[in-house]
This record gives C-alpha cells, structure tokens and sequence, in this order.
C-alpha cells in the first residue's frame, strides 16, 4: 500500500564522520531531491544542520514545513534513542531530533544498512564492474549482497531477501574486525601498524582516518622516503599522479588488503549476489581500482576461489544512496507500523 499522504515530506539524511547530506521526500515513490551537503563541525548538532538545511530548501519568504517523517543514516552503531558519532563529535538523539523539528517519528539507522536498503534498488547504471569475467557478472537482488565502504572509516553491511518478498539489512561493525595478512609482506605491513595500535583492525588500514597508517608502515617496510603529514586526499592524489613512490605502493597495498577483505565479508555474509563499494576513498581510486590486485585478492581463498569466481564486484557510482536507504528505511517503519509489507519502491 502506498505510504500515507499525510505523512510527508520526509527528511532524510546520511551523517557521516566528516559531513552530513540532507534531502527531501515529497510524496509517495518519489525520488530523494533538494540535496545538500554540510560540514558536520559547521554546526552544533544534527538538528541544527538539519534546520538550516530546511531553511535553505523553504520557498522563499516562506517558513519551512516540519518533516513528518525523518531519517538519520548515521555512521556508528545504533542502539536505543540516542547513538554517539564514532568519527565525530556529535551525540544524535531521536527525542531531541523530533522536538526540535517538529516531527512525528525519527528513525535512527546505521549508515551502512541504509546503504544495504538501497541495493536492490540499484541497476546497471549505477554501478561500475571492478575485475571478474566482465559482461558474464551481475548483481543478483534474489540472493545474499553485501556492501563495504571506505570512507572516513570502514562500514560493512548486508542485504538479505526476506520470506515477505522485500530484502532485510543486516548492520555490523565489520570494519573492526582484525585486518588479515594475504602473503608475507602484508606480514611485515601489519606488524609495523601494531608499532601504532595494539589492535590493527580492517578500518585501521582500509579507511580515510586509516591509509596514513598504512602509508607510514609501508615507507618502513620498503624503506621509502616519506612525509609523516600527508593526509588520505594527498597519499591519493600523489599515487594516482605517479608523483611518490611511497603513495603508489600505498595504494597498491590498499587495494590488495581491500580485495582480500572483500572476499572474507562474502565468504562470511554468504554474499553471492554481489558485493558493491561505496565511501569517500573508493570512490577516489575509482579508476585505479580495475586495474589493481583488488580483484585477485577477491577471488584468492585457496579452495572456495570457485566459490567467489561468479560472484559480481561493483563500485557504487550513482549517488546519494544511503539516501534512498534511509528513504526505504522509513517505507520499512510506516509498513510496520500498518502492518503491510514494505516494497523497495517507495511503497507501504
């Protein structure tokens, strides 16, 4: 059943650790529009950016309408009403959310199940091949699919088809889990991070907040010259421009690790539907990630490499996606709470 005229506009929003995007719904299966993107330090809390965003999108002269229906995609673990940033200084609460704008529910999902809500939703042209038997591999919405994401840090989610004919998410906090060693030299990688953190998990490598790490282990293990002051964009920009020997082999080394950790979220989620890559540094290396290890690294797990062979790779192009999710997780709510089973197209 379609959602409730009376429970629009939506607001949406996608928090990450570094800035936070705002759109608008306006109607039953319409897409996300009036997006905009804000410095999460410019503003105090997330209904402060929330409100100036609303004030920027009003008609002019006019007051803005308070959001019926909100979603926060926000990248940390949720649990309960109130959730504190992981990569941030804010601390999101739902009750001071709604009161503050005016809105008759707030729904506080991690970022990446959002992301995982819009898998179905994706087609073709929103997505670009990385390695495999390109033209033979597709994403498949009928099975298990599983999203990663290194941006500011390293989410991890699932998308499961359900008994009801729609698709669950499935939120983890994947990206902490303790970064495996592929051959000897990510040995000799790993062991110079531990120099830094006793825990080197996957997001402490795979990551914005994580390449200087791995930068700085891999001028040490290479004994390369380097500067301990580069940051995720310039490490990038300096090894896609082929201008530093020590920011190539980093991302060389990323991309690798990244393959190989691709391949164990599959294994694990039993993802053989695909599994699609969104975040700030993937899309980045876009252009560099076809051509690197990533996919050998993907498909390189002794017996079960047959397993992984037809297993679709993509890098999510379109954007605003954990938009669409969030879209899809207040469809998800306003079903529930009717008590019909939600659609992946903006029904309720």
């Amino acid at each position: 059943m379609p959602a409730p005229l009376d429970s629009f506009p939506w607001l949406v929003a996608d928090i990450g650790g570094t800035n936070a995007r705002f759109g608008l719904v306006r109607g039953p299966s319409a897409a996300v529009e009036a997006v905009m993107a804000m410095r999460c330090a410019d503003f105090p809390s997330p209904h402060a950016a929330a409100r100036h965003y609303l004030d920027q999108v009003a008609s002019p002269g006019a007051s803005p309408a308070p959001p019926r229906q909100v979603a926060f995609a926000v990248a940390t673990t949720v649990a309960g009403d109130t959730v504190k940033m992981t990569n941030s200084p804010w601390t999101i609460s739902a009750a001071a959310t709604r009161a503050a704008l005016g809105a008759d529910h707030v729904l506080l999902i991690n970022d990446f199940e959002a992301l995982a809500l819009a898998l179905p939703q994706l087609g073709d042209a929103d997505l670009r091949m990385i390695g495999g038997q390109i033209g033979r591999q597709r994403i498949d919405a009928r099975l298990p699919m599983a999203v990663i994401g290194p941006g500011t840090g390293l989410g991890v989610a699932g998308c499961l088809p359900n008994a009801a004919g729609g698709w669950t998410a499935l939120a983890t906090e994947g990206g902490h889990v303790t970064l495996a060693a592929g051959d000897e030299r990510e040995d000799d990688l790993l062991r110079a991070a531990r120099r830094e953190r006793d825990h080197v998990s996957a997001e402490r490598l795979l990551s914005g907040i994580g390449m200087p790490v791995l930068y700085r282990a891999v001028a040490s293990v290479d004994q390369l010259a380097s500067d301990p002051t580069l940051d995720t964009p310039e490490i990038t920009r300096r090894a896609l421009a082929g201008t530093d020997a020590a920011c190539a082999a980093t991302v060389d080394a990323f991309c690798a690790l990244l393959g190989g950790f691709a391949g164990n979220v599959a294994l694990t989620l039993g993802a053989r539907g695909g599994v699609l890559i969104a975040g700030g540094v993937a899309e980045q290396l876009a252009g560099y990630l076809p051509g690197s290890q990533f996919r050998q690294r993907f498909e390189a797990k002794g017996r079960f490499r047959e397993y992984l062979a037809p297993i679709a790779t993509a890098l999510i192009t379109a954007p605003h996606v954990a938009l669409r999710g969030a879209a899809q997780g207040i469809v998800n709510h306003l079903a529930l709470a009717h008590g019909a089973p939600a659609g992946a197209d903006g029904t309720a």
